[in-house]
């Protein structure tokens, strides 16, 4: 009898010691239909005080598909078409394991699948950081919900539907972010990007910027040029349309309108990305960010049914700080003789540069602009590239005089020609690069 109850204290040690190892799955999802590579993420914990030694995922009754040291496990694999009951174990260092499984559905092909676009793999940015990606599915109810994970089981954001694009502001470090689909028949699928965000907001990528908030719109006319607003101001009309997407690359194109019954009247739109009313969530209250910042890109596709009707359409760069203006205007002169204008900040003119600019009508540019502040503090114009023709400036000015401007912001414009004749131009995929 003494040695009965011995055995049963003794199992009870040992099922109270397994009672405290556990494996706890967050991807993927019991009973989930997935096409593509599966997405697998899981923890697991043990009472002993040596830890968890490793983890691995069975596929099948002894298929260890993968493995990993650690107590945490964060991979993708790829499964041929099949229902699967898979089984993710612990070992701990003490000689004991656990398990935990899920069923799971890998579909054929097909189109299912996240893309992501922003930020790329590998880049290092700044914060906040931008995501954008898009989801397809195979389930004909369709893509449900988004989600972009940080970290495992660190779901911080969610939205409806089979696209997302917002910004996250995150600590610096290097991340390897998740983004999940979830469809309307129980179905899920993943991609994964890596990046780093670097200390101090030193350098970093905005992009979409036509379809962010921020962006504020006025007319001018000359001589003066003065900003007026609402439309119609000064015989002017202007006005601008996001979420465009027809023609639109992304889906999100912007569509900018100047009309008017006076000749030579000008649209104007601003958006601050640094500094006060930052669209961006970088107010830069304490005024770190923005004096450090030297090198900058302007990267836009641009469309416009006739572009021979505008007078000009015109890309700026701006930095204000310690009352120092720097005004990177560029002026592709249309009606104007199809060439490039770069603007003179001291003497408040344009300067013609030579360099030709014939864009086309019905059909998408690519426009990439490069500049610079120097170390000494002049403005530098480097490089235009339109359509895959790069032409060299090195062109260098002073800046202006700007007491109490601060501020990192970007400008599209748009002049009318002498009859003022209507036109649209659409923008999309607009970067903007800052380091």
């Amino acid at each position: 009898m003494t040695k009965f109850l011995l055995g049963l204290v003794c199992l009870s040690v040992l099922f109270a010691s397994s009672a405290f190892a556990t494996v706890n799955i967050g991807s993927p999802t019991n009973g989930g239909t997935y096409t593509g590579p599966v997405q697998f993420s899981a923890s697991g914990s043990t009472n002993c005080s040596r830890g968890v030694g490793s983890m691995g995922i069975y596929t099948a009754p002894g298929v260890l598909a993968y493995v990993v040291n650690g107590d945490q496990i964060n991979t993708s694999l790829t499964l041929n078409p099949a229902t699967y009951h898979i089984v993710i174990t612990e070992w701990d260092n003490c000689g004991g394991s656990s398990t935990a499984g899920v069923t799971i559905t890998v579909q054929p092909g097909g189109s299912s699948g996240v893309s992501i676009t922003s930020p790329t793999n590998n880049s290092t940015v700044g914060s906040p950081v931008n995501f954008r990606a898009t989801a397809t599915t195979t389930c004909p109810k369709g893509v449900s919900s988004m989600g972009i994970y940080t970290a495992p089981y660190q779901l911080v954001y969610t939205v409806q539907g089979a696209s997302l694009n917002t910004n996250l502001s995150l600590n610096p470090g290097t991340y390897n972010a998740v983004v999940e689909e979830w469809d309307g028949c129980g179905g899920a699928a993943t991609a994964s990007v890596k990046f780093t965000v670097n200390s101090g907001g030193g350098g970093g990528t905005f992009s979409q910027i036509q379809h962010a908030g921020g962006w504020g719109e006025a007319g001018q006319r000359g001589p003066n040029f003065i900003n007026c607003s609402p439309s119609p101001c000064e015989n002017i009309t202007f006005s601008m349309a996001q979420n465009i997407k027809s023609p639109s690359l992304s889906g999100e194109a912007t569509q900018y309108s100047l009309g008017g019954s006076q000749g030579y009247g000008d649209g104007f739109w601003n958006n601050h990305l640094i500094g006060p009313f930052s669209s961006q969530g970088m107010p830069d209250n304490n005024h770190t960010i923005v004096p450090t910042l030297h090198n900058f890109t302007y990267d836009v596709y641009f469309w416009a049914g006739d572009i021979n009707l505008s007078q000009a359409v015109e890309f700026d760069i701006n930095q204000f700080f310690n009352n120092m203006g720097y005004i990177w205007g560029h002026e592709c002169r249309v009606a104007g003789g199809n060439e490039w204008d770069v603007w003179d900040n001291v003497h408040a003119h344009w300067v013609p540069t030579g360099i030709s600019c014939y864009p086309n009508s019905n059909s998408w540019n690519h426009l990439t602009l490069v500049v610079q502040r120097t170390s000494d503090n002049q403005l530098l114009y480097k490089s235009i590239t339109l359509n895959g023709q790069t032409h060299t400036l090195n062109q260098y000015y002073s800046p202006a005089s700007t007491p109490g401007w601060y501020g990192v912001t970007v400008n599209y414009q748009e002049d009318g020609n002498s009859k003022q004749s209507p036109y649209s131009v659409y923008l999309d995929q607009l970067t903007f690069s800052y380091n």
